[in-house]
C-alpha cells in the first residue's frame, strides 16, 4: 500500500494508521504527512498530555480538506470559458469534513503542509481555491511515485498555481496570440468558404507551442516532433514553423503542380513541414510536424516512431527529441489508437522519454456534443492508465496556459513521462468554414458568437496594467497584417503549388524511383566467406551461458545446415540481417513474439536459462557492425505499424521490419497501410523502405490464419509506390530483404512470408544461390517447350504441393512459374514466358478463393493471355474452419493443374 494511498478517503482510521506508522519511523511516511505529524505532535505538548482539545482533533479534517482539494479540487474549476460545467458533489466544503464557519478564524498545523506554515483556516482555503479551483484543474494524485508526487506538489503549491510573469514575457504573449488571431481572420476575409479548420478559440495553442520551444530549448531539447490533425494545423505552420505565408496562400489557389501528372499532392491542411527556429534567448530548435490524413489520430504512433529514430541515431538522448501530439478533444477520448499509443510509453522498443499531449478542446466533434461523445469525466482520462499528470486549463486565459506548458516540460525532462493537457476553448465556426453550427448546438453558438477571444481578453488585462495601450494593439495587428497581405501578393507571382518532403534533410541525396527502377537489377550476393562466417558466428551459443538443450540441438542445426549446403528460411532471413550488420547498416525488427518468431523458426534472441537473460547472437558478429535490435511489441497492431512506419521514415539507411503473428492481424492497422504506406510518396513526396511481413498460406488452421489478405495490398499498387512479394526460396528471400538497402532510393516491401515452408524438407537453398544470385522477381521451371501445354503462373507455398504432384505425375506438359515479386510485375519476362510456350494455355492457380487473393489483380495484367483461373470458389470466409475440408478443396486444385489436357 502506498504512503499516501490515504489521502483524502475521510477515513479518520486510516489517518490514525498512518500516524502509528509515523510514530514508529517518521522517515517511512510521505514527507507531508511527516510534516502535518510534526506540528500535530507540537500542539499535543502545548497541553501536557491532558485531552486533546477539539481544535487538535479538527487538524486531521482540515488536513483532509487539503488533500480533498489536490484529489477532486480540478472538479470545481473556472476552465470553461464557453459552458457551465457539469456539477459534482461538493467534496471538498468545510461542513464535508466536519468543519464549520467558526472554525474558519482558527489557526491550523495543517498549514504547514501546504507551504504557508500554521495558518487561519479561511487562509488556507483561499490558497486551495486558488491553487486548484481557477483557470486551471490539476489530476496527478494517483501517481504511485512518491518523488514524482511530490515534485508535482510542489511546483503548483509554490505560487498558488498562479504564474507572474514579467512585462516581456507578457508582451510576447500578446504578440503570439496577435498572430494566431489576425493570421484567422485574414484568411476568413481573403478566402471566404474555403476550408481551413480554423484556430479560432483555441488560438492559445499557438504561444502555448511557443513556449514548449522556448522552455525545452534551455532544459536540453534540440527537436520537437509534431503531430496533429487538420485544426490550426496552417496557423501552427505560419506562426511556430514560420512558413513563409506566400506558400500556404499559394496551396489556397487550388495550382496544379510542376509534374502534375504524376503527382496528386494533398490538401493543404494535412501537409507537413521541418524547419529551423531560434528561439529568444538564441537557442537553435528544429521543428518537425508530420504530415496527417484525415484519420484523425493515426498520426500519433508515426511521431512517436520518428522521434525514437532520432534519439536512436542522431541525437544524445530522450532530453533533446520531444514528441508533442496535438489532439482533439472528441478524438482522443473516441480513438483506439490514442490507448495504443499511450502504453506504448514506458515499453523498451517504443518508448520516446515522453510525450506532451495537448488537446484542443472544442468541447464538440463535428456536430457531436461532449455528452455523446464520452463515457470519462474528462476526454483525457486515458493519461491516468499510465498514471500521467493531467491539467486542465482555460484557453482564455494565456498566462495559466503558459504556466501550464512551463510545468508540463519541467516534468517531462525531469521523469521522462508523459503529460497531458487539457487546453479548454471552443470553436468558433462549425466543423469546417462553409458548415452551420447552429442546426445542431444553437444555444452554445449564440454564446460563442458573444464571446471575445483570447487577444481580445489578454490585451484588455494589459491595457489595464499599463503594459499597453490602444495604439501598441492596433499597431500589432495593422503591422501584421501588412506582413499577410505581402504574402499573399507574392504567392499571386507563383504559377504552381509546390509540395516538398517534409523529412528532405533526412532524405538529402536519395531520388524517388520509379516503376520501372524497381525493376532493374541489384546486386545483393555475399561471397562464400562472408557467408559462412556470419552463419558460424550466428550460430554459436555462448559456453558460459546455460542454453536451453532445444536451442542448443537448434543452433547446432544451423552450423550443419552451412555444411551440408542447404540452408532454410531462418537462415536466409538472418543471413540477410547478418550481412546488412556488417556493411554497417542497422536493422530494427518488431512485432508481436518475433524475437522467436510465431512459429518458433527464428530465435533471434536466446534466453539464458537460469536467469532469463537475453543474448542476441546477431549482435556478435564483429565489433564495427550496426546495431541489431528485436522487440516483442505488445498485442498491438495499428499503433506499432504506425510507429515503426514513423521509425523507418527517419531512417533511410536501416532496415526496419513490422512482422505480424499472422498475416490476417495486419487488418488492425488497414489506416497506416491506405494513409500512409501506399499513399504517402504521391501525397506528400515521402519515400519510406520499411518491410512488412505477413505469414500467409492455406495449411488447414482455419479462417482466421490462413490469408494475409493479398487481394487488398494488391488492389492499393499503383505508380511504384511499394513492392508486393512471395517468395518461395530462403535466397530468394534473401536477395529481397538486402535488395531494399542495396538500390539508391527506398520503397515500402510488403512480403507474404511462409508458415509450413519454414520446415519443408524442399525449401531450402544452396550457398551458391546467395553468393551468385540476386533477387528473381519469376522463377521458371525448366522444361522443354515442346513438351509444355499448359503454363501455371501462381505463388507462394502451392509451388511445392504441385511440384510434388507433378513429380509423382511424372507430367512434362505442365510447367509451373512462380511469380516471386507480384508488384511491380517483369512484363517482359511474362512476355518471354509466355513467347516460348506459344500453344499452350494459360492458367493462374491460387489457394484463395476466387474472389480473394492475387486472382482480380492477375485479370488485370494478364487479360492479353486470356487465363483460366483454378481456386476455392468465391467465399465470405478466407477458408474452412475444418482441416478436412480444407484438405479437400486443396487436393482438388491440385487435380484440376493436372487435369488431362
Amino acid at each position: 500500500m502506498d504512503n499516501y494511498s490515504y489521502v483524502g478517503n475521510g477515513d479518520v482510521n486510516s489517518v490514525n494508521a498512518v500516524y502509528e506508522q509515523y510514530k514508529t519511523n517518521p522517515n517511512s511516511v510521505d514527507a507531508t504527512w511527516k510534516e502535518f505529524f510534526q506540528g500535530f505532535e507540537f500542539a499535543l505538548e502545548q497541553y501536557d498530555g491532558g485531552e486533546i482539545p477539539t481544535n487538535v482533533e479538527k487538524e486531521f479534517k482540515v488536513f483532509q480538506l487539503i488533500e480533498g482539494y489536490r484529489t477532486r479540487g480540478h472538479l470545481f474549476t473556472k476552465t470553461n470559458p464557453v459552458r457551465t460545467r457539469r456539477a459534482y458533489t461538493d467534496t471538498i466544503s468545510i461542513a464535508y469534513y466536519g468543519l464549520t464557519e467558526s472554525d474558519l478564524d482558527g489557526v491550523f498545523q495543517a498549514g504547514k503542509n501546504i507551504g504557508i506554515g500554521p495558518a487561519k483556516l479561511s487562509d488556507i482555503i483561499d490558497f486551495l481555491e486558488q491553487t486548484y479551483c481557477r483557470s486551471i484543474g490539476v489530476e496527478y494524485v494517483y501517481n504511485r511515485k512518491p518523488e514524482q508526487l511530490d515534485w508535482i506538489v510542489e511546483r503548483v503549491e509554490a505560487n498558488k498555481n498562479t504564474p507572474n510573469y514579467n512585462e516581456e514575457q507578457k508582451l510576447r504573449m500578446y504578440r503570439k496570440l496577435n498572430d494566431a488571431v489576425e493570421f484567422e481572420s485574414f484568411l476568413h476575409k481573403k478566402f471566404v468558404g474555403q476550408k481551413r479548420f480554423s484556430l479560432e478559440g483555441g488560438e492559445a495553442l499557438i504561444p502555448a507551442l511557443d513556449a514548449l520551444m522556448e522552455v525545452g530549448s534551455e532544459l536540453g531539447m534540440k527537436e520537437m516532433i509534431i503531430g496533429m490533425a487538420h485544426r490550426g494545423r496552417l496557423n501552427v505552420l505560419a506562426n511556430i514553423f514560420k512558413k513563409p505565408t506566400s506558400d500556404i496562400f499559394n496551396e489556397f489557389e487550388g495550382k496544379g503542380y510542376e509534374d502534375e501528372e504524376d503527382f496528386d499532392g494533398d490538401v493543404k491542411y494535412h501537409l507537413g513541414s521541418t524547419r529551423h527556429v531560434t528561439t529568444s534567448r538564441g537557442k537553435d530548435v528544429k521543428l518537425t510536424l508530420a504530415p496527417n490524413p484525415s484519420h484523425l489520430e493515426s498520426v500519433g504512433p508515426v511521431v512517436e516512431g520518428i522521434t525514437r529514430a532520432k534519439v536512436d541515431n542522431i541525437l544524445g538522448g530522450y532530453d533533446e527529441a520531444l514528441p508533442v501530439i496535438i489532439h482533439g478533444d472528441a478524438s482522443v477520448a473516441g480513438q483506439g489508437v490514442v490507448y495504443e499509443v499511450v502504453q506504448m510509453a514506458q515499453l523498451n522498443g517504443y518508448k520516446t522519454g515522453g510525450t506532451i499531449h495537448i488537446v484542443i478542446n472544442n468541447q464538440i466533434g463535428f456536430t457531436t456534443n461532449y455528452i455523446d461523445g464520452r463515457s470519462s469525466t474528462y476526454c483525457t482520462d486515458v493519461g491516468k492508465a499510465t498514471l500521467s499528470p493531467v491539467f486542465h486549463v482555460n484557453g482564455d486565459d494565456v498566462e495559466s496556459v503558459i504556466h501550464v506548458m512551463e510545468i508540463a516540460m519541467e516534468f517531462r525532462q525531469r521523469y521522462k513521462k508523459d503529460v497531458f493537457i487539457d487546453l479548454l476553448g471552443y470553436r468558433k465556426y462549425g466543423h469546417n468554414e462553409g458548415d452551420e453550427p447552429r442546426f445542431t448546438q444553437p444555444l452554445l453558438y449564440k454564446t460563442i458568437a458573444k464571446h471575445k477571444n483570447p487577444k481580445e481578453i489578454y490585451a484588455a488585462k494589459l491595457i489595464e496594467q499599463g503594459l499597453l495601450d490602444q495604439a501598441q494593439v492596433n499597431e500589432m495587428k495593422s503591422s501584421f497584417e501588412a506582413q499577410l497581405n505581402e504574402g499573399l501578393e507574392e504567392s499571386k507571382k507563383e504559377e504552381h503549388a509546390d509540395i516538398r518532403d517534409f523529412m528532405h534533410e533526412t532524405w538529402k541525396g536519395m531520388p524517388m524511383g520509379s516503376k520501372e527502377d524497381i525493376l532493374e537489377k541489384v546486386q545483393t550476393k555475399i561471397s562464400k566467406k562472408t557467408l559462412t562466417e556470419i552463419g558460424t558466428k550466428m550460430s554459436v551459443l555462448p559456453s558460459d551461458k546455460k542454453i536451453f538443450r532445444k536451442i542448443e540441438k537448434l543452433f547446432e542445426s544451423r552450423i550443419k545446415m552451412i555444411g551440408d549446403d542447404n540452408l532454410d528460411w531462418a537462415m536466409g532471413e538472418l543471413l540477410a540481417y547478418g550481412s546488412l550488420l556488417t556493411e554497417g547498416h542497422d536493422v530494427r525488427l518488431s512485432g508481436q513474439d518475433v524475437e522467436r518468431g510465431t512459429f518458433s523458426h527464428r530465435h533471434a534472441v536466446v534466453i539464458v536459462e537460469d536467469s532469463e537473460e537475453k543474448y542476441v547472437p546477431l549482435n556478435h558478429l564483429e565489433k564495427s557492425q550496426g546495431k541489431f535490435t528485436v522487440y516483442n511489441s505488445f498485442l498491438s497492431e495499428y499503433a506499432v505499424l504506425g510507429f515503426d512506419y514513423g521509425y523507418a521514415m527517419a531512417s533511410p539507411n536501416s532496415l526496419v521490419l513490422w512482422e505480424a503473428q499472422f498475416g490476417d492481424f495486419a487488418n488492425g492497422a488497414q489506416i497506416i497501410f491506405d494513409q500512409y504506406l501506399s499513399a504517402a510518396e504521391d501525397k506528400w513526396r515521402t519515400m519510406n523502405g520499411m518491410v512488412i511481413l505477413l505469414p500467409h498460406g492455406y495449411e488447414g488452421q482455419g479462417a482466421e490464419h490462413s490469408s494475409a489478405r493479398m487481394e487488398r495490398f494488391l488492389q492499393l499498387t499503383a505508380e511504384g509506390n511499394f513492392v508486393v512479394a512471395n517468395c518461395t526460396t530462403p535466397a530468394n528471400y534473401f536477395h529481397l530483404l538486402r535488395r531494399q538497402l542495396k538500390r539508391p532510393f527506398r520503397k515500402p516491401l510488403v512480403v507474404f512470408t511462409p508458415k509450413s515452408l519454414l520446415r519443408h524438407p524442399a525449401c531450402v537453398s544452396a550457398i551458391k544461390d546467395f553468393t551468385h544470385g540476386e533477387f528473381e522477381e519469376i522463377i521458371e521451371d525448366a522444361m522443354h517447350p515442346k513438351d509444355v501445354k499448359r503454363i501455371v503462373f501462381l505463388n507462394g507455398k502451392l509451388y511445392y504441393d504441385l511440384k510434388a504432384r507433378r513429380d509423382e505425375l511424372k507430367r512434362k506438359d505442365v510447367v509451373l512459374v512462380r511469380l516471386e515479386q507480384l508488384y511491380p510485375l517483369n512484363f517482359n519476362k511474362i512476355e518471354e514466358i509466355t513467347s516460348k510456350y506459344k500453344n499452350a494455355e494459360v492458367v493462374w492457380a491460387q489457394e484463395e478463393p476466387e474472389n480473394m487473393g492475387a486472382w482480380s489483380y492477375i485479370i488485370r495484367n494478364f487479360y492479353k493471355y486470356n487465363p483460366r483461373l483454378i481456386s476455392r470458389k468465391s467465399s465470405g470466409s478466407p477458408a474452412s474452419g475444418s482441416s478436412q475440408v480444407s484438405a479437400a478443396r486443396q487436393k482438388k486444385i491440385i487435380d484440376q493443374v493436372f487435369e488431362k489436357i
